[in-house]
């Protein structure tokens, strides 16, 4: 479906190499001697646990919106890929982020982390976003959630006949937003994970507007040093987006917490 397969990460199916063991208590590391990366001294295990997706995930996903000093950066998505994003943005020299979610305790995280933020269940973000911009829109945009957006009314409907109907295997609605929104020469940048085909997807805005789309799984390994280096240097503690710590056993509830948006829960950390 995709021509090749796109890289190899642990425990994300054979759709990227069939690795086992992503969240687990003990896995299996091939060529241990190229992945592994050491950890320095001082640093804690929460502070440097979430190098190994989320945080590099999030930082990657800003370094591709192009932040120039001054810019402003819409978010959807403030699970937390998109709480990470947010602070990169910050970290990249952005002015503005403004974040986009419904989720109460999301947007209040986003709050703590200086965004600006919009419930798009409560405002018509299009608008919202041209009003907060002087009517040019974001300098850039990005998707941080990827194919199971909720989309709302007409919208959303007919993603779900198509998706009912298997003329599409995933919901576009915050990529053709996005890229509606995003001012003219701006970047869109998806860190949102899709897996096969959208529908309806707003080309001529994207091609006429002259925006720039760069997307990906995030290339973990180039990140490493650099952030583990941010981490030292006191500009962020990557823990802060912790919830939840569970043991193991306790596994099954953290899921259920998450999935169905209870306890105020955003990340759970798992402790063999």
């Amino acid at each position: 479906m995709m021509g090749h397969s796109p890289s190899g990460l642990f425990g994300y199916s054979h759709l990227t190499g069939g690795y086992a063991g992503g969240q687990a208590e003990y896995a299996r590391v091939p060529f241990a001697d190229v992945g592994l990366f050491k950890i320095p001294d001082g640093l804690s295990d929460e502070q440097v646990l979430f190098l190994t997706d989320i945080f590099p995930t999030g930082y990657m996903a800003a370094e591709n919106c192009n932040i120039q000093p001054g810019d402003t950066v819409a978010i959807w998505g403030c699970g937390p890929v998109g709480q990470f994003a947010i602070r990169s943005a910050f970290l990249l020299g952005a002015e503005r982020v403004i974040a986009i979610d419904r989720v109460p305790e999301r947007l209040q995280m986003a709050k703590e982390g200086k965004a600006e933020v919009l419930n798009f269940e409560e405002v018509e973000v299009g608008e919202a976003l041209n009003e907060m911009t002087g009517g040019r829109g974001p300098d850039s945009v990005m998707d941080a959630v990827g194919m199971e957006a909720h989309g709302m009314g007409l919208e959303g409907f007919y993603d779900k006949v198509m998706q009912t109907a298997r003329q599409e295997t995933d919901r576009p609605n915050v990529l053709r937003q996005a890229i509606v929104t995003c001012r003219k020469g701006g970047t869109v940048s998806v860190p949102g994970v899709y897996t096969g085909f959208i529908d309806k997807m707003p080309m001529g805005a994207l091609m006429n507007k002259g925006l720039t789309l760069k997307t990906g799984q995030t290339h973990v390994h180039r990140y490493l040093r650099p952030l583990t280096e941010v981490i030292q240097n006191g500009q962020i503690d990557p823990s802060f987006v912790i919830t939840h710590r569970l043991p193991l056993e306790q596994a099954p509830h953290g899921y259920k917490i998450f999935r169905d948006k209870q306890e105020n829960c955003i990340k759970v950390v798992l402790k063999p």
